[in-house]
């Protein structure tokens, strides 16, 4: 993706960035750094990194961060930084999904951008609290969907707004993993611990860790609206207190048909994304594990197997293609693309101009439907499989 130059040739100043969580050990908060730093759009220089002043202050000086910018909490970091002449002009959430609503309102009415890792929050009460947050602030609010920065994942939605798969009909997702098959939150991993608590995850467990991505890009593709849904979420690991496993029927505005299968408890899968949707004249199939490559079959014809950076690439995914085909890009770059996709909007607004139209990056609105994806998930598992529409 090329850097954004001003009219004038000169390079567009760094945006100024702190950061909420990842702090030492947090895997996805060195994610969010490198995807940061990718192309080049912006500089790391405040944070809140952990729970405690001296953790955070230890995590910063391992960053390089200057001490007297990383603080003891979200809200001291929101007040010191808005009232700086060189503060952050924007901020990224990292921690735990409770953590979110709070934190992202704090730094939203002080005017800085947020971009926050999913899901939204960790209940739907939140979720549409920090929307009307979010509808009312002078500033952007960008969810971390990362999936949806994939070069074949801008194609394949491409084909589906021109109309080259006709009609959608079916709309099938699956994210499998194993890291969970076993109780491992009862050894002292952190990831697990937290994201197997009700307290700081919410009422989903495999649902609001992986069933949000898998839901948030087949409704990014296939461009379709969820009325209503059943599911049977189940939770195998003896003593567990969140879902491991859910199997979920999808009822779809305007007809589709779906099904999505999320499980951190299927052997032998690592992180099994993928997702195929099928119309009345096409249909496609992508694979995470495979991430350069689109199989696009139409009615009647042989499979067509377009490559990321291939001839067969459309405008969509060349805009957000780094490196000529046949070297890969991941799960790294398709991270960075929604945060340059954020830097656009980012200059965009601090220019008073509009954004161009081909930036996309998921909303607070996908935020919220997403957390409602999981609580109705959870609904319709109380009520044995029963339909329950999305509220």
């Amino acid at each position: 993706m090329a850097i954004e130059a001003s009219k004038s040739g000169e390079r567009t100043p760094k945006i100024r960035l702190g950061m909420v969580g990842g702090g030492a050990g947090a895997f996805i908060g060195a994610v969010h750094r490198m995807a940061a730093r990718l192309d080049d759009q912006y500089d790391l220089v405040a944070g809140a990194l952990s729970s405690t002043p001296e953790k955070s202050v230890a995590s910063g000086r391992e960053l390089g961060l200057d001490p007297e910018r990383c603080y003891g909490s979200y809200e001291e970091m929101a007040k010191k930084e808005a009232a700086r002449p060189d503060g952050i002009e924007a901020v990224s959430i990292v921690t735990p999904n409770h953590v979110h609503f709070p934190a992202a309102k704090a730094f939203l009415e002080r005017g800085i951008h947020v971009i926050c890792d999913k899901p939204l929050t960790s209940n739907l009460e939140d979720a549409r609290a920090l929307k009307a947050v979010a509808d009312k602030a002078k500033a952007l609010f960008i969810l971390t969907h990362n999936y949806t920065g994939y070069p074949m994942v801008r194609h394949a939605r491409e084909l589906v707004r021109s109309g080259e798969l006709g009609d959608i009909r079916l709309v099938q997702m699956e994210y499998p993993q194993d890291w969970l098959a076993e109780p491992i939150e009862q050894t002292g991993q952190k990831q697990a611990q937290w994201r197997t608590d009700p307290k700081q995850s919410g009422a989903g467990g495999s649902t609001g860790d992986i069933g949000t991505h898998a839901y948030n890009l087949g409704s990014f593709i296939s461009g379709l609206e969820l009325d209503e849904l059943a599911a049977d979420v189940h939770t195998f690991v003896e003593g567990r207190r969140l879902d491991d496993n859910a199997h979920v029927m999808l009822r779809f505005k305007g007809g589709a048909k779906g099904l999505l299968w999320c499980s951190q408890v299927a052997t032998g899968n690592e992180n099994g994304l993928k997702v195929r949707i099928y119309g009345t004249r096409a249909g496609i199939e992508w694979t995470q594990a495979d991430p350069n490559y689109l199989w696009f079959t139409r009615l009647g014809e042989p499979k067509q197997l377009i490559t990321r950076g291939g001839a067969g690439a459309n405008a969509a995914a060349a805009r957000v293609t780094r490196i000529p085909s046949g070297h890969p890009e991941g799960y790294l770059e398709a991270f960075a693309t929604i945060y340059t996709e954020a830097a656009a909007a980012i200059n965009a607004a601090k220019a008073g101009t509009a954004v161009d139209a081909a930036v996309v990056y998921p909303t607070v609105d996908d935020g919220v439907k997403g957390v409602a994806f999981v609580e109705a998930c959870i609904a319709s598992s109380k009520q044995n499989g029963g339909w329950v529409k999305l509220c």
